[in-house]
């Protein structure tokens, strides 16, 4: 695992090439979830890199997997910070030029917020199961998560991703409860993104409706939309290749043949 510096804060990171690249295709830079890291994607980075004949490239933000920490408690604008700043830094770093970004649940929050709040070159941006506000079914799903770090093995599970699982857990559960950040919106980036947007998200999501999707079609300019039945927060462990399946059509509109 390689680490890069950005802003004095060390982030692992993995460059993974395709089986089957094709030359001038976008590399794909995946975003993980609010509990995720790089080693938490397991194959499907690599999956989707096949697939599309693009280089797909994961990293840990601050605090997770093998990264330095994050300062904590974490403020209501956590995913703004990543968005407007460290995101297109680490994309300038790695000289990742129109990428496309894959961001799951948080990180797809963050790739939408980059794409419509800075002038990141980009050549699109899949969000799957994003939130772009806060909903009474997102909150109650997180208290439920709380309980469950206290009465189940969830620790130990996650624990295998990341070096500081206690403060990764904290620094997610307690900030999405607080009652500030029910006023949490990122409508206002929506309609700035320059770039053709794919949303996907699952019909049994437990921590959002499909309104966050919606949402999305309605304040974005080119908006594909990819609702899957029998699915939870987690399209890509639920429903693989259907998600692999959208992306390789979206990769071929946005990245070319």
């Amino acid at each position: 695992m390689k680490t890069v510096t950005i802003n004095g804060t060390r982030l692992e990171y993995v460059r993974l090439p395709s089986a089957h690249p094709r030359e001038g295709a976008p590399a794909i830079v995946f975003l993980h979830e609010g509990l995720g890291s790089v080693s938490m994607w397991r194959d499907f980075p690599q999956k989707v890199a096949d697939a599309t004949g693009c280089e797909a490239v994961v990293y840990s933000r601050a605090g997770y997997g093998r990264s330095d920490p994050a300062v904590l408690p974490r403020a209501v604008g956590y995913m703004h910070d990543e968005g407007l700043a460290v995101l297109p830094a680490l994309l300038a770093e790695l000289d990742l030029e129109r990428p496309i970004l894959f961001g799951h649940s948080d990180g797809g929050s963050i790739a939408l917020i980059c794409a419509g709040g800075t002038d990141t070159p980009l050549a699109g941006v899949i969000a799957m199961a994003p939130h772009v506000l806060v909903e009474d079914i997102s909150v109650s799903s997180i208290a439920q998560a709380k309980v469950a770090w206290t009465t189940t093995d969830l620790p130990a599970r996650l624990g295998k991703y990341h070096q500081d699982v206690d403060a990764v857990f904290r620094g997610w559960n307690d900030i999405w409860l607080h009652p500030d950040f029910r006023a949490w919106n990122i409508e206002e980036y929506l309609p700035r993104i320059a770039v053709p947007v794919m949303a996907i998200q699952g019909e049994d999501d437990e921590y959002g409706t499909m309104d966050q999707i919606d949402r999305i079609a309605r304040g974005a300019k080119d908006v594909e939309l990819v609702k899957l039945a029998d699915c939870r927060h987690s399209p890509h462990k639920d429903q693989p290749q259907a998600v692999i399946d959208a992306v390789v059509e979206f990769v071929g509109r946005v990245g070319g043949e």
